[in-house]
C-alpha cells in the first residue's frame, strides 16, 4: 500500500474583529495518531479548545502559525492579508505538504496543490485542528492586547465588534491595534477629528 500523502489543513481566525492580527495555523496529522473531538473551534467551548491545542501540538507531524498584522490588514484588506497569513502558516511548517485544505472558498498562492473547501472546519480533521491553533493562538494574544489596553475589554469580546468594544471605541479612540479600514473604528477616527 503506497504511503499516505502529507496534507496539511490550514485555517484562520480573526477576520471579523475590529483589532489585533488576523492568524492563520497549519496542520499535518499524523494519520498513525488521530486525536479524538476535532471541531470547528466556534463550537467548542474554550476549556476543549485550550486542551485540544495542547494535544494537536505534542501529536501532529507539523504545525505551525502566519499572521497579518492590523496595519497589513489595512494595506491589502482583511481577505487578502488572511490569505497572506495562511500562506505564511503553510510556508512555517517544517514538513513540506504535498495538499493543502483550506477552510472557505479561496485558496492562498501556494507552491503545492490547494483545494478549499466550504465549512471545511467542520468536516476535515487537518483543518478543525488548524482553526483551534488558530482560535487558541488569536484569544491568547488578544489577552495579552488587555494587559496593554484595558479600557478596550479585549479579554472578553476578542476584538469582535460588541457593543461594549463600539462604546469603548467611541470613547477612548482607537489604540494602535485596532483596524483603520473597519468602518466602526474610521468613524471613531472620524469623530475625533471632528471633537
Amino acid at each position: 500500500m503506497p504511503d499516505a500523502i502529507l496534507i496539511a489543513g490550514v485555517d484562520e481566525a480573526g477576520r471579523g474583529p475590529l483589532a489585533g492580527p488576523v492568524v492563520a495555523a497549519a496542520v499535518i496529522l499524523d494519520p498513525a495518531h488521530p486525536i479524538a473531538g476535532l471541531a470547528d473551534s466556534k463550537k467548542l467551548s474554550a476549556n476543549r479548545r485550550e486542551r485540544l491545542a495542547v494535544e494537536i501540538r505534542a501529536r501532529a507531524l507539523a504545525w505551525a502559525l502566519g499572521r497579518a498584522e492590523a496595519a497589513e490588514i489595512d494595506r491589502v484588506n482583511i481577505l487578502q492579508a488572511s490569505l497572506l497569513a495562511m500562506r505564511r502558516a503553510v510556508a512555517a511548517l517544517s514538513i513540506v505538504p504535498e495538499r493543502v485544505l483550506v477552510d472557505g472558498n479561496r485558496c492562498p498562492a501556494l507552491t503545492c496543490p490547494c483545494q478549499a473547501i466550504v465549512k471545511g472546519d467542520a468536516t476535515v480533521p487537518a483543518i478543525s485542528a488548524a482553526s483551534i491553533l488558530a482560535k487558541v493562538a488569536r484569544d491568547a494574544e488578544l489577552r495579552r492586547l488587555h494587559d496593554r489596553y484595558p479600557r478596550y475589554g479585549f479579554a472578553q469580546h476578542k476584538g469582535y465588534p460588541t457593543v461594549a468594544h463600539r462604546d469603548a471605541l467611541r470613547r477612548h479612540g482607537p489604540c494602535p491595534e485596532h483596524r483603520r479600514s473597519f468602518a466602526p473604528v474610521a468613524a471613531a477616527l472620524q469623530t475625533l477629528i471632528e471633537d
